[in-house]
């Protein structure tokens, strides 16, 4: 008799949950590791899945997990002391006691535990609870047979988590790019001792632009649908560009309950759920959105007291709150440090925005409103992702939470469809609320930033709402931009605009991103390397590991000008404007790009002709040559040849290794972003941020995805283990990882190894 497909992978999945010689000791979870360490997790149970996936990230990543939940329960400075850095995967805190007062402060309020209080959509789905419990025993599993990494073994902050700690991590980072970036801020807010006034808006939206990281802490994705791949199905690349230290580290699994739960990619440390990733017939990624997720308000004060505000008219006092921590003396005793913060009916007092001052003052003082401060949704997003099975689902669990924080989606099916959507967590501040109710300031600084300032005064400018939307005070998705496509969809950290160059998206509200304006190179090379082409699983891997830069296009020959050192520039001239190891000249031009003015073009940006402006490289501009000259001053003190091979200027060391690295910043408009650290002496000397968990998924006829996936720092933070360097190793070589989701690919893997958990 013939079994079905997948019938028998159920029945060979749930063979592995027994087995004769331990029947009657069923495992509660089984992990089976393939190549490079990623484990694919089985069990009967959410419980059980969570626990296999919490007991495989601990052994990976015991010590930053640690470190992280040392962050969530505000005693950094009680163990490390008050000066040293603060957690920057968590919020913006620049020290430990300031990362300790804001922690201290949000678990003071409880908030975490008032969304647990409440069913789904607000509180966690059942299963969801159930998943976190599982992680939380398999954690401490693993913590319990001891500690192996040097980073951290013995280490009097290793202890046992509960599920709290847990939700406090994902409230944590749905806050990272609100509240959470601008911790600093918040608990440094006291009333101004002198008159001061506001930086003006173009400073703040420097500022703000600067400090998240626009164009960095970013991604790609592309999904490509049936009018565009060779076998009338879909193709998707995940490419997130992410920190290649700390806790905003990826990990990847799969988890399965057989016949019931199947999902494949990767998450974010400490969250038991696939994040970017596929099931059997649909794929997702995510980039870091536009959309502004925080707002201020402006609240006239009252004449006789600093912490009394108006609205209509009348008085209302500021909450206020003491919130104490402990902190490590220089003997080693323990002291007490209190601050005294203050809230409106808005949110916390804060003095400065993204570092520019917004003063406390006699008359008034600003407060923070964040769309996540009420998001643990996001865990039910995940997890009704991880079910999907066509791209109608992906939205659709978009759109029942409005859980996902400050990203966009991609996604593709095995119908051949592919989508761009921007639904998560926005406020509901739309361009007509801006008009009736900015401030002088917020009036400039809103269409140049997308961020608001309205006028705490009158109670008619609260955040609006809708009625398709989870909760007040977000909008709903149908004002949210939303394009499914036949061809295809992109985005590549620029506003929605242009997700497909055919068919512009337009009408959305200026918080969610601007319109018309200029692309920047990647969003140009993704643009024009996939617009009017024919895609396989295997050309998009050669397209995003092709490393091409489109700012070499427009620049590299005029650039090529200006170098009159002799016939080591004629590299610059014969470069093919890839950034592969072996590329000579590259180097050069990537330190020259990183120092150009902000408009260094002769042709200025058309909102016709979007892709292919601005451009020609105005070399009479004496900033431009000066960029020039001192790039290769540079490479000159680094004692590296302007002709130098990319190989030869641009690595990281792993235990005393040093290994290559390909791929330019995101300024040189190559898609494979890495983000290097420039040490003069010798070169980008190490990669902070970038290509993180790299994922292509094709579906086709055969009923298994046919997946690539590369996790470009490797599976696990322990220098000590086999999966620490491996992946960057293949990473540095061009290479891809087999994807392996199916019972016959799982089977047939050399490294199997299979580990039952009870």
């Amino acid at each position: 008799m013939r079994v079905p497909v997948l019938a028998a992978c159920v029945l060979t999945t749930m063979s592995l949950l027994t087995s004769p010689a331990s029947a009657g000791h069923e495992p509660r979870a089984t992990i089976r590791y393939t190549e490079h360490g990623v484990p694919h997790i089985v069990a009967r149970s959410f419980d059980g899945l969570g626990y296999g996936y919490g007991f495989a990230a601990a052994k990976d990543n015991i010590c930053e997990l640690a470190n992280g939940y040392l962050t969530l329960s505000a005693e950094r400075s009680r163990f490390l002391g008050p000066d040293g850095q603060g957690n920057d995967a968590l919020s913006g805190a620049r020290s430990n006691l300031a990362s300790d007062l804001h922690f201290q402060r949000l678990n003071d309020s409880g908030v975490v535990e008032q969304l647990l209080a409440q069913p789904s959509p607000q509180g966690p789905l059942p299963e969801v609870r159930k998943l976190v419990a599982g992680y939380v025993d398999g954690y401490n599993k693993y913590l319990s047979q001891g500690v192996t990494d040097p980073a951290c073994r013995g280490a009097a902050w290793l202890r046992p988590i509960r599920d709290l700690d847990v939700y406090r991590h994902f409230y944590a980072v749905a806050g990272v790019a609100g509240q959470g970036a601008l911790a600093d801020a918040l608990v440094n807010s006291q009333p101004s001792a002198a008159a001061e006034a506001p930086a003006d808006a173009a400073k703040i939206a420097a500022a703000a632009d600067a400090a998240l990281g626009t164009g960095d802490l970013g991604s790609n994705g592309i999904a490509i649908g049936a009018e565009s791949t060779a076998h009338g199905s879909s193709v998707l690349l995940g490419n997130p560009h992410y920190p290649w230290q700390g806790g905003r580290r990826f990990w990847q699994s799969q988890l399965t309950i057989p016949g019931r739960f199947d999902a494949s990619g990767a998450s974010l440390l400490g969250f038991p759920l696939i994040q970017i990733g596929h099931t059997a017939n649909a794929a997702w990624t995510h980039t870091v959105a536009t959309a502004r997720t925080v707002g201020l308000y402006e609240v006239p004060l009252s004449p006789d007291d600093r912490t009394t505000y108006l609205v209509d008219g009348k008085p209302e006092k500021m909450t206020s709150t003491t919130v104490r921590v402990k902190v490590k003396q220089p003997d080693g005793s323990l002291a007490d440090v209190s601050r005294q913060l203050y809230s409106t009916r808005y949110g916390p007092v804060l003095t400065s925005f993204f570092g520019t001052p917004v003063p406390w003052t006699t008359k008034s003082a600003y407060a923070l409103r964040d769309a996540n401060a009420t998001n643990l949704r996001g865990l039910n997003t995940w997890f009704q992702l991880d079910q999907a099975q066509d791209t109608r689902q992906v939205v659709r669990a978009l759109s029942s939470t409005l859980g996902a924080p400050w990203v966009n989606t991609m996604a593709t099916d095995r119908a051949g469809n592919a989508i761009y959507a921007d639904i998560q967590a926005v406020p509901h501040v739309t361009d007509e609320l801006v008009n009736q109710c900015s401030t002088p300031l917020g009036r400039n600084l809103f269409p140049a930033s997308g961020f608001s300032i309205l006028d705490g005064s009158r109670s008619a400018c609260g955040w609006g709402s809708d009625p398709d939307a989870v909760q007040p005070g977000l909008l709903g998705p149908g004002k949210l931009p939303l394009t499914q496509r036949r061809d295809y969809a992109l985005n590549a950290n620029d506003s929605p605009w242009l997700a497909n160059a055919k068919a512009p998206i337009t009408g959305y509200p200026r918080i969610v991103g601007d319109i018309g304006t200029t692309r920047s190179a990647r969003t140009r090379e993704a643009l024009l390397s996939v617009d009017g082409k024919v895609f396989t699983t295997d050309s998009m891997k050669q397209l995003l590991f092709g490393d091409r830069s489109r700012m070499a296009e427009l620049a590299a020959a005029d650039a090529a000008k200006l170098c009159d050192l002799g016939p080591e520039c004629a590299a610059l001239a014969t470069w093919d404007h890839r950034y592969t190891l072996d590329s000579r000249g590259s180097l050069l031009f990537q330190r020259f790009v990183l120092k150009l003015p902000a408009n260094p073009w002769k042709v200025a940006f058309d909102p016709k002709d979007p892709v292919n402006t601005p451009n020609t490289l105005d070399t009479a501009n004496p900033l431009v040559r000066k960029a020039f000259s001192d790039a290769v001053a540079e490479l000159t003190a680094a004692k590296l040849p302007l002709d130098a091979k990319l190989a030869d200027g641009q690595a990281v060391t792993r235990n005393g290794e040093r290994i290559p690295i390909h791929g330019a910043p995101h300024a040189l408009g190559v898609l494979n972003v890495v983000t290097p650290l420039w040490d003069p002496a010798k070169g980008n000397a190490e990669i902070v941020h970038g290509s993180s968990f790299v994922q292509v998924v094709g579906f086709g006829r055969d009923r298994c995805p046919d997946t690539s996936t590369l996790l470009t720092y490797s599976q696990s933070t322990d220098a000590t283990s086999p999966y620490f360097s491996d992946q960057t190793k293949e990473f540095s070589q061009g290479a891809w990882v087999r994807g392996r989701f199916c019972e016959r690919d799982i089977l047939s893997s050399p490294a199997l190894r299979v580990v039952r958990l009870r």
